[in-house]
């Protein structure tokens, strides 16, 4: 199944399609086959190279460190990516998240990121970036 993915990629050279006939194929209603104009999933609407991102983020359990080292990239190439794909996936609306990780908290200040100040008041669940 992988491979008709990649092969549809490959075919399209990246450009918009629009599936116009779905078949089901398991459960009590296999073989009934709806047709109209269907996008495809939001994932599915991201390049192949962003695909394989978001695959191997899942697959390393988003460990940004873990990113880093596969892709050969810093930490803000990685969240900066990470950024650009969540604009296309509007699947769910998420607050930011006021209480920081103590160990992106540090790291962020070990890079330089953010001031000694800004990482207490983290640490202490108080924001202000």
């Amino acid at each position: 199944m992988s491979q008709d993915w990649q092969a549809l990629t490959k075919l399209t050279g990246g450009q918009a399609v629009q599936i116009e006939r779905v078949r089901l194929i398991e459960g009590g209603v296999a073989g009934i086959a709806i047709e109209g104009r269907f996008d495809l999933p939001p994932l599915a609407q991201l390049s192949a190279e962003d695909q394989v991102f978001v695959a191997a983020f899942v697959r390393s359990h988003g460990s940004i460190k873990q990113m880093e080292k596969f892709f050969g990239v810093s930490y803000p190439t990685i969240k900066n990516r990470l950024n650009r794909i969540a604009q296309h996936l509007p699947l769910a609306e998420i607050a930011p998240d006021h209480g920081a990780d103590a160990s992106d908290v540090l790291t962020r200040l070990e890079r330089g990121e953010i001031t000694v100040r800004d990482a207490l008041a983290q640490l202490k669940g108080e924001h202000h970036e």
